[in-house]
C-alpha cells in the first residue's frame, strides 16, 4: 500500500466514524468544532485546530441530501464558532447585572445564532456546487467568505472575528492583506483547512491538499518579499504620548469618580517623565467625561495636557446645540491646542447597535443602550481626513469602526495614519481586546498606513504600515507610551481597488473549481 493510500484510508476512517453520528450528536459535535475552530483566533492563534475543525464540517455539508441540512450544518458550526469568539459580550452587560444581566443569552447566543446564518448560508451555496471534492471545497471557502463579507453590513454590519485574522501572530501571512484584504486571508485559511478533507476514502486524492498548501507557501513567501523592503522610518518632529489609564468600566461609569478619572488622565500625561519631548498627546474613547463645548473651565483644564505648541487629539462626547438642552450626543475626537480652543471635532459614524443606540427603539421600549444615559448617540459623517498643524493627515476611527475593512479612510482624501481612539474596558480582561486589536492591524496592512492606537485599557500601540507592532502595551495596565509615529507607504492595491482584487480572486476560484474533473458523488 503506498503512503497515499494508506493518508486516504486513514482520514476515511475518520470520516466515516464522523458521519456515524446522527441527529443531535452530529448537531452538538459540529458545535464543538466550532467552538474548537475559535481557538485559531486570537489570541490563542492554535492554527492547526482548523485542519482539524474543517474537514468534519465539510464532510457533514456533502453528506447533507438536502439543501436544508447543510444549511443547519454551517449554522451549528457557526453557532459553537461564534459562541467561543464573542462570549466576552457578557462582560459588558455584567457591568450592570440587574438592567442587563437577562440580556446575556440573548446578546451571546442570540448574535452567534444570527451569525450563523451567514454560515449556513455559506454551506448551503457550497453544497448546491455540482461537482463534489476539491472543487466544492474551493466553492465552499469562497462562500466562507463572502458570508464574511455580507455580515461586513448587512443590518449595520458586525465584522468581527474574520477568519484570516488567525494569521495576525505571524507578520509575512498577513501581507496579502495589502492586495486581497483581510478577505482574501480568510480564503487561503479555509482553502487550506478544507481542503484536507478531500484526502479521504477511495477517491480521495492528495493532489488539491499539496497545491493548497503550495498557495498557502506562495502567499507566505510574498509576505516576506514585501517585508524585506520594509523600514523603520518615522515622521520628523512628531513624538506621541499615548496614554492608557486603565480605569475599570464600572469606575468610569460611575458619576461620583468622574473628575478623578479626569485627573487621572492628566496626571499620568504631565507625571511621566518626558512629557517635554512629547509634540502631540492622545487619550483614549470617552477619556474626557464633561462637554467641552458647555464647560470653559474643563477646556482650561485640559491646556494643562497639551505639549508646548502640540495638540492634545482626545476622545470626547459632545452635544448638539451649544446651549439649551441637549437634542443630539456624539461620540468622537476633539483636537484642542494649548489655548484650549478646539481645532477639530470627529463624530463616530458608525455606532455599536445596543452600545450606543438602540436598533427599532419603537419596537423595543424596554431596552436600554449600555453606555450611560437614556439618549441615543447620532452617527456622524465618516470616515474623514483631519488636518491639524505638526500632524500629517489622518483618519480618526472610533472603537470598533476600525475592525470595517475598505471603510476606514476617505478615498477622495487619502489619510497619512489611522488614529483608532477605543475604550476596551467594556470587554475585561478577555480575549475581545486582542480580537480587536488584531483588526486594527490588518487595517494598517490594507491600507499601507500606521496606526496609533489609544485604549483606556489594552491594547494600546504604534503600528506601521506593514502591520508590524513597534511598541504596545499589555490589556489590564495603566501605562505611557512615548514613540515616533512611522511614515506612511505608497497606497496598497487594497487601499487604492478596495473589493476588487477580493472579487477576481473568488472569480478565479471558483473557474478553477468549474474546470477541475468531475468526479464521481
Amino acid at each position: 500500500m503506498t503512503p497515499a493510500r494508506a493518508l486516504s484510508d486513514a482520514v476515511g476512517n475518520v470520516r466515516a466514524r464522523f458521519l456515524a453520528l446522527a441527529g443531535w450528536r452530529r448537531a452538538t459535535a459540529l458545535v464543538l468544532l466550532g467552538a474548537v475552530a475559535a481557538l485559531a483566533l486570537p489570541p490563542f492563534f492554535i492554527l492547526p485546530l482548523l485542519i482539524v475543525a474543517f474537514p468534519p464540517l465539510f464532510w457533514a455539508i456533502e453528506a447533507s441530501a438536502r439543501l436544508r441540512g447543510a444549511f443547519w450544518t454551517g449554522f451549528w458550526f457557526a453557532l459553537g464558532h461564534f459562541t467561543a469568539g464573542l462570549y466576552w459580550i457578557a462582560h459588558s452587560m455584567l457591568l450592570d447585572p440587574l438592567r442587563f444581566g437577562w440580556m446575556i443569552p440573548f446578546a451571546v447566543c442570540g448574535l452567534a445564532a444570527l451569525l450563523g446564518l451567514f454560515v449556513g448560508a455559506a454551506a448551503l451555496a457550497s453544497r448546491a456546487w455540482p461537482q463534489p471534492g476539491a472543487s466544492r471545497a474551493i466553492v465552499f471557502a469562497v462562500a466562507w467568505v463572502v458570508a464574511e463579507w455580507l455580515r461586513s453590513w448587512v443590518m449595520s454590519g458586525f465584522p468581527w472575528n474574520l477568519i484570516g485574522y488567525s494569521w495576525a501572530a505571524f507578520d509575512p501571512m498577513m501581507q496579502p492583506a495589502s492586495v486581497v484584504g483581510a478577505y482574501g486571508v480568510g480564503f487561503v485559511t479555509v482553502l487550506v483547512a478544507t481542503m484536507p478533507a478531500t484526502l479521504a476514502g477511495p477517491n480521495g486524492r492528495v493532489l488539491p491538499t499539496i497545491v493548497a498548501a503550495i498557495v498557502l507557501v506562495a502567499a507566505t513567501g510574498f509576505g516576506f518579499y514585501r517585508l524585506a523592503d520594509a523600514t523603520t522610518e518615522t515622521v520628523p518632529d512628531v513624538r506621541l504620548r499615548i496614554v492608557q489609564p486603565n480605569i475599570e468600566q464600572t469606575l468610569k461609569n460611575d458619576p461620583a469618580l468622574r473628575q478623578a478619572n479626569f485627573e487621572r488622565h492628566l496626571a499620568l500625561t504631565l507625571e511621566t517623565p518626558g512629557f517635554d519631548a512629547v509634540t502631540h498627546v492622545v487619550w483614549p474613547e470617552a477619556a474626557v467625561p464633561y462637554l467641552i463645548e458647555r464647560s470653559p473651565e474643563v477646556a482650561e483644564y485640559l491646556r494643562r495636557a497639551v505639549p508646548p505648541d502640540g495638540l492634545l487629539l482626545t476622545g470626547a462626547v459632545r452635544a448638539e446645540p451649544v446651549d439649551g438642552a441637549v437634542e443630539r450626543i456624539y461620540n468622537g475626537l476633539a483636537a484642542l491646542d494649548g489655548t484650549g480652543a478646539r481645532l477639530a471635532t470627529a463624530d463616530k459614524f458608525h455606532l455599536v447597535p445596543f452600545g450606543e443606540y438602540v436598533p427599532l427603539r419603537g419596537l423595543f421600549p424596554f431596552i436600554a443602550k449600555l453606555t450611560p444615559g437614556d439618549l441615543d448617540f447620532t452617527p456622524g459623517p465618516g470616515p474623514v481626513t483631519v488636518r491639524l498643524p505638526g500632524l500629517p493627515p489622518f483618519s480618526p476611527l472610533i472603537c470598533y469602526e476600525v475592525i470595517f475593512a475598505a471603510g476606514v479612510v476617505d478615498r477622495t482624501d487619502r489619510a497619512g495614519w489611522l488614529l483608532n481612539l477605543t475604550n476596551d474596558g467594556w470587554f475585561g480582561i478577555s480575549t475581545g481586546p486582542h480580537q480587536h486589536f488584531a483588526a486594527a492591524r490588518f487595517r494598517a496592512v490594507e491600507e499601507g498606513l500606521p496606526m496609533i492606537r489609544a485604549a483606556n485599557t489594552g491594547i494600546s500601540a504604534i503600528v506601521d504600515g506593514w502591520g508590524r507592532v513597534v511598541e504596545r502595551t499589555r490589556l489590564g495596565e495603566q501605562a505611557v507610551l512615548d514613540g515616533e509615529l512611522p511614515v506612511a507607504l505608497s497606497p496598497t492595491p487594497y487601499a487604492r481597488w478596495g473589493n476588487f482584487p477580493v472579487a477576481l480572486l473568488f472569480i478565479l476560484a471558483l473557474g478553477v473549481a468549474w474546470l477541475l474533473p468531475r468526479r464521481p458523488r
